[in-house]
């Protein structure tokens, strides 16, 4: 049964997660990021509006705010397994739907990349290493990260199938990040999804 460590863990990594970096970035530069491009809040659309440089920065702060909560849950709840999985979860659903601008966020890849590093480094590597196959021969950021999706439960089930938690949590993130990018499966089955070119320039 979960207990404290384990809601604080939650809670904690929530909040951490709910900061919208890409979106503060944009307000940085006067302008919306909700507004251009995709209009999501991530590191690809902040990368395409705001230009590498800051699309960078904002991948960095996205992948870091999974990355620390599992970390920082590992070592001050020792004692509770289950927390760090808590934590990752966290953060990756206050990215995705952060109180900061009414439960809207962003797809959670970066937030979901650290976590993994701190949980799952080698599905990690091998979900990175089937992103930028596919991303390099299609030029798709959605089917590169769809794809990374499922490549991370297999692999966890190869290496740790006797660890039911999280076996169950490398599931959840890959069906939360495949369902979060609907609306580019839509696009993609219509033929109108766009293949990713960064804008030289921002108004």
């Amino acid at each position: 049964m979960t207990g404290t460590p384990e809601l604080v863990a939650l809670a904690a990594s929530y909040i951490f997660g709910a900061t919208p970096f890409g979106y503060l970035a944009g307000r940085l530069r006067g302008m919306d990021i909700r507004q251009h491009g995709s209009g999501n809040i991530g590191a690809t659309n902040a990368f395409r509006v705001l230009g590498k440089p800051t699309g960078i920065t904002v991948f960095v702060l996205d992948f870091l705010k999974g990355l620390l909560p599992v970390l920082l849950a590992a070592r001050v709840f020792p004692n509770a397994e289950l927390a760090p999985l808590l934590a990752g979860i966290g953060a990756i659903l206050g990215h995705n739907f952060t109180f900061w601008l009414g439960f809207k966020g962003g797809k959670g890849i970066a937030t979901s990349a650290g976590v993994l590093l701190a949980l799952l480094p080698v599905a990690m590597l091998v979900g990175l290493g089937v992103w930028l196959l596919l991303f390099f021969t299609t030029r798709y950021v959605a089917v590169a990260s769809i794809g990374a999706a499922f490549a991370i439960p297999i692999v966890t089930a190869l290496r740790s199938a006797d660890n039911r938690p999280l076996l169950i949590f490398s599931i959840a993130i890959a069906v939360l990040a495949i369902v979060r990018h609907r609306s580019n499966i839509q696009r993609l089955l219509a033929g109108t999804e766009n293949r990713f070119h960064r804008k030289s320039k921002t108004k």
